[in-house]
Parts: C-alpha cells; structure tokens; sequence
C-alpha cells in the first residue's frame, strides 16, 4: 500500500530531514514512527501526505506517486490528523467541521448526515454534534479531528503524537479507538507504550536515518538500541 524508495527531503538552510529511506508498509498494518525530537517523523507524514514534496518516484501510495498531478488522488486515500488539532477545527460547530472535507468533494447532505452519525456513534462522541470546538476538552478535539479525517473515508490514516497532551481516561479512549480502526496507519509518536500496545511494526529514525524496523516486542524492550536513538523504555515494560 506504501512504498518508499531513497527518500530525501532537504530543508531549504541545506539540513537533510530524511536521509535516503526505503521502506514497504502493507495494507492494514500499525506502523508507529518513533525518535528522539529532530528525527524526522513528521518531515516523513508530511511527505507522505505531498505538504513536503517528494522528489518523483519516492513515494508510491497504492501505486499512485505522489506528486502535484496526483494529490486530489492522494489525498482521498490518506488522512492526516496533526498534533494540534486546533489546526484542523476551524468551524463554529463540530457537524460542520466533520462535514467539511466531503461537502468540498460534492458528497451529498444525505450521505455526509449518514457518515457523521455513524462515525460520531463509532467514537462515542455522537454528544458533541452540536458544540463548538473551540469550547471542548483536549481529548474532545483530538476525537473530533479524527472524526474529520474518517468523514473522508480514507484508506490510510497518518497520525502525529496523537496521545500528546491527553489525560490517561482520553488517552485510554483514544487507544481503543485506532486499536480497533481497520485502516493502514503511521503513527509518529514518543508514546511508546501506545506502539507497543496498539501497533504491530516500529520505526526507529535518527537524523533522518532509519536505525530499526522490526516487532514492537523486539525493538521497545531492547534498552540499548532504545538509548542510542535518544529514547527510553515504555513505561509498561519498566513496571515489569
């Protein structure tokens, strides 16, 4: 479904973000993307999704290239949930912000009701229809913006630190959520605990390297791949 092949991105001051990655993720699949900050895992969403452009042949999403001819194609298939999600809630009504994406690509009100019931209903948020999003929780806002990107139905769902900033009862939520998503999904996140209960592959970048690939259950109790790559033991693990 994702295929990266020598994948450079150079910021314009000359500094290599992603240094000349390869990698394949199948269909389905958990993938989180973990490093210490600096690593490049949201350089490497941002590519993914063309907000930072590939150079061409890089980046091939279910054998569509990304590139500026493809990204209505591109983006249909791929949502992105950002680590903020005031950036993504910009309506005066959490109906409204769900809806925004399929109203732009002509879905109909009918359908756009039907797909927001259900989702809402999915995330256990149906309660939320009606508020403003500049009023709820944070835990609240991040399910919203979830619930935007689902409103698209997309085949692949990129996440950046979607745990960040939550209290454990949201957090705990959250998890049960994409746990449970039968979408392909790229997690870039220093939440190791949540990759090593929710995914079933781990990315290890630095400075734009890829340094690991391999079983959460392999890589997230290995202490010392974990301290040259600027990272600690999940939390769990260390209870044990």
């Amino acid at each position: 479904m994702i295929n990266v092949e020598h994948l450079t991105i150079t910021y314009p001051d000359g500094n290599k973000a992603i240094n000349d990655i390869s990698f394949h993720i199948d269909k389905g699949q958990k993938v989180a993307i973990i490093g210490a900050n600096g690593a490049g895992k949201s350089t490497l969403l941002m590519a993914l999704v063309g907000i930072i452009m590939p150079a061409p042949k890089t980046i091939v999403i279910d054998n569509i290239e990304v590139n500026k001819n493809n990204f209505s194609d591109i983006r249909a298939k791929i949502g992105v949930v950002f680590q903020n999600p005031d950036d993504q809630l910009f309506m005066t009504k959490v109906y409204d912000d769900i809806a925004f994406g399929p109203r732009n690509y002509g879905v109909s009100e009918t359908e756009i009701a039907s797909r927001i019931d259900n989702i809402l209903e999915a995330l256990g948020i149906s309660h939320l229809k009606e508020r403003m999003p500049h009023r709820l929780s944070g835990g609240e806002k991040r399910s919203v913006a979830l619930a935007a990107v689902l409103s698209m139905n997309p085949a692949i769902l990129l996440l950046d630190e979607p745990s960040s900033s939550l209290d454990p009862r949201a957090r705990k939520k959250l998890l049960a959520i994409l746990s449970k998503l039968p979408l392909t999904q790229l997690i870039a996140t220093h939440d190791l605990d949540m990759a090593l209960d929710i995914c079933d592959r781990v990315i290890i970048l630095k400075d734009g390297c890829i340094c690991a690939d391999g079983k959460p259950r392999e890589i997230l109790v290995n202490e010392q791949l974990l301290q040259e790559n600027g990272l600690e033991l999940p939390f769990s693990y260390c209870r044990k």
